[in-house]
């Protein structure tokens, strides 16, 4: 591969998937990944979930990272799961502004993202490698592209030490970002976010409600294939690889796979990727 890989997994929900997601890990461990991340749900409803998942990567002797939303947090909600994720040996979070749950107001003491690594800056000065989130086809809860860019250098300004994209399917999106973001003085690493295609409904699913862009030219392709599994996985692994064989000439730092906890579709583009 040539390039650092980091994991993105989500927490089981049931015994038996959790039992899954250990052999899922155990088979990319073979990629030596930096560290593993584990998801959050909205407003935090799987943080025991995240938690603990976060504990087992930890014995299997893998570094992972937290995310950590703050939606509807209170400063000393915060503080108490910083010592906590401190106690378990957390090294590193994904310091996110998190999704509202449906039917639920804002509150909470945190607006932004920003507010949340300024607090953890504050209270735990440099106890955790933070990670923000970023954009390169624009959040779709924006106002504007630049308003989106703005944010992201506030994260910047109130101690990120890297960030990670949304999935896209345009390395001329990341690598315009990238510049825009040098043009404000963001110098930390903006490494990519990368989305293996497993399944086509999934991934329009998931790319609807994200806000991620998959180029018509894609889409029309894995509508055409239907239900034919094995064509779409082969369409997608050529689609992904050459977006990161791009990504790894125009100087990515690194990439970060979403998972999906499943394994093959990472190995397999990996594999391809020598």
């Amino acid at each position: 591969m040539g390039l650092p890989v980091s994991l993105e997994f989500f927490p089981p929900k049931t015994p038996e998937g959790a039992q899954k997601l250990r052999a899922v890990r155990a088979k990319l461990y073979a990629l030596q990944p930096e560290f593993c991340s584990v998801t959050y749900g909205a407003g935090g409803s799987t943080q025991e979930g995240t938690f603990s998942t976060v504990r087992e990567i930890l014995s299997e002797g893998v570094p992972a990272a937290s995310h950590f939303s703050c939606i509807g947090a209170t400063r000393e909600s915060v503080r108490q799961q910083l010592g906590d994720l401190k106690a378990m040996g957390v090294k590193r979070l994904v310091a996110l502004r998190g999704d509202l749950p449906s039917g639920y107001g804002a509150g909470g003491e945190f607006q932004y993202a920003s507010d949340l690594v300024a607090f953890i800056r504050a209270e735990t000065g440099r106890d955790f490698w933070i990670e923000v989130a970023c954009y390169p086809e624009t959040h779709p809860q924006a106002r504007s592209p630049e308003a989106d860019l703005q944010a992201f250098v506030a994260k910047v300004h109130a101690g990120a030490d890297s960030a990670i994209t949304q999935y896209f399917y345009s390395s001329d999106a990341y690598f315009r970002f990238v510049d825009e973001a040098r043009a404000k003085g963001v110098a930390i690493p903006i490494v990519p976010g990368v989305m293996p295609i497993i399944s086509s409904m999934q991934l329009m699913r998931f790319s609807d409600a994200c806000g991620a862009e998959i180029p018509r030219w894609i889409r029309l392709r894995l509508q055409a294939f239907g239900d034919d599994t094995a064509s779409i996985k082969s369409f997608g692994l050529d689609v992904v690889a050459d977006l990161c064989e791009r990504l790894r000439a125009g100087g990515a730092p690194a990439i970060h796979f979403y998972t999906m906890n499943q394994s093959a579709a990472t190995l397999d583009l990996c594999d391809r990727l020598g």
